[in-house]
């Protein structure tokens, strides 16, 4: 792929104050830079070693003073030599240093880092696979433990040894089908003598393994939007309170008491839930004032885009004709519980019951009861598994090019079939299918990624990384 080779420069840590700043520049031929800002020549840096100094103006006056640390190539993050300044962590004086590190390397084209631009070098440079590449922004950006760890898992290649592995399964078999094709004079029954069958089984069972897991890595990183609606007092607050831990809304015996959607992420054996609370529905021409009737407004818009919905019923009271309205409304797409609240008052006991038309929970907000079903099934409509099994932290791309890679198998597996075994034609499709296969699969890594994904991929990352 092409790219601008230029050097590079951005400020490596996050914005704000701290206690250590960097400045990262990367590129080629930096001695005279290294010689401009640290006053010593780029031979008295050893590679790979601090060495502390100050960091000068054009005039001389010091900038500030820390840390200067030498990587030469290619033996750097990126590939290239880099210089990485370690200073005092104060927004200003990093952006005066910066600015001193652009302004001495104008000689050698030095110009500020476009996002993600320091790890697309190292992808580009062979340092680091497209699925590595992801997992750093995928580790930056972790929410819970567990998504760090699949990152930091991913990071180290562990995704990527397992696709790997996947698309030499699928060549060694391409090899074997396509000599069929170019030596039919051999009479080879190729899918009883090579076990072509088997082999292809075995790949499949393979990836479905793979693809489970990545499903999985990819709820660590991207979690469940889970929306609480329902009529007024029913106690979707309450129930959000208790899923927090804490006290995130007011709760009030007043209908219209939450006025705007209120969301609140929870961890749940490591997945991401985002619990959204939102206005009490009812008829507009009921609701107290124009707030209110904007906040239903944006509880219809929140239940549209929910992953669950959790439609909130009071347990003293059957269904009234309100509910079913809201019960009309609710889209297809989403999986929906009907939580029963308020059986501390109803008599009722805590207990899920699976109908056709949702799940039943009954509990009690108030009085912690149930709420251990409700997590429970929350966590098998996410899929969830309790599993040792490593859950690579997948992105939705990555999903996408493991299901079109199943989807290619399957097809190829039609065309493999005993009976089939003498039709050329059948084998050529065959062939094919297992390529394109091999294609979707490599496109994970990097191997076959067209350029313009590249760019909003790296696009995505902060700068500085």
């Amino acid at each position: 792929m092409s790219f601008d080779s230029s050097p590079i420069a951005a400020i490596a840590t996050a914005p704000g104050r701290g206690g250590i700043g960097v400045v990262r520049i990367s590129g080629k031929q930096l001695g005279s830079l290294i010689e401009a800002v640290c006053g010593i020549a780029e031979s008295k840096l050893t590679p790979r070693h601090a060495t502390y100094l100050p960091f000068k103006n054009a005039d001389g006056s010091v900038i500030d003073q820390g840390l200067a640390i030498y990587f030469k190539a290619p033996h750097s993050y990126t590939g290239e030599d880099v210089l990485e300044l370690q200073g005092h962590g104060g927004p200003v004086v990093l952006q005066m240093l910066l600015s001193r590190c652009l302004a001495a390397g104008q000689d050698i084209g030095l110009r500020m880092a476009e996002p993600g631009e320091f790890t697309q070098r190292a992808f580009i440079n062979d340092k680091l696979d497209l699925a590595q590449a992801e997992a750093v922004a995928d580790l930056i950006e972790a929410s819970t433990e567990a998504a760090a760890k699949s990152a930091s898992e991913s990071l180290s290649g562990a995704f990527s040894k397992v696709i790997h592995a996947l698309v030499g399964q699928v060549t060694n078999l391409r090899m074997l089908v396509e000599a069929t094709l170019d030596f039919p004079e051999e009479e080879i029954d190729f899918l009883e003598k090579s076990d072509a069958r088997g082999q292809l089984a075995t790949i499949r069972s393979t990836l479905d393994n793979v693809f489970s897991q990545a499903a999985q890595g990819a709820l660590l990183r991207d979690g469940l939007n889970i929306v609480l609606a329902g009529q007024p007092n029913v106690g979707k607050s309450s129930l959000l309170n208790v899923l927090a831990g804490s006290d995130v809304a007011i709760v009030t015996p007043i209908a219209g008491t939450t006025r705007d959607k209120v969301t609140e992420t929870i961890q749940l054996e490591g997945i991401p839930l985002n619990i959204i609370d939102t206005a009490g529905i009812r008829e507009a021409e009921d609701a107290n004032d124009e707030v209110e009737r904007i906040g239903i407004e944006r509880t219809w818009a929140a239940v549209a885009n929910a992953d669950v919905i959790l439609h909130m019923l009071d347990a003293n009271h059957g269904p009234s004709l309100a509910d079913e309205k809201i019960v009309a409304r609710f889209p297809n797409s989403a999986p929906i519980i009907r939580i029963w609240n308020k059986i501390d008052q109803s008599g009722h006991k805590p207990a899920v019951d699976v109908m056709n038309d949702a799940t039943h929970i009954y509990l009690s907000a108030t009085d912690h009861l149930g709420i251990d079903l409700l997590r429970t099934e929350l966590l098998r409509i996410a899929g969830w598994q309790q599993t040792g099994e490593s859950r690579y932290l997948a992105r939705e791309r990555h999903l996408i090019a493991l299901k079109a890679a199943r989807d290619h198998l399957e097809i190829a597996d039609q065309h493999a079939s005993l009976d089939n075994r003498v039709n050329d034609q059948s084998l050529d499709l065959f062939a094919e299918e297992l390529r394109l296969a091999q294609d979707r699969l490599s496109s994970i890594t990097g191997a076959f990624t067209p350029d313009d994904l590249l760019g909003v991929i790296f696009s995505r990352f902060c700068i500085g990384k």
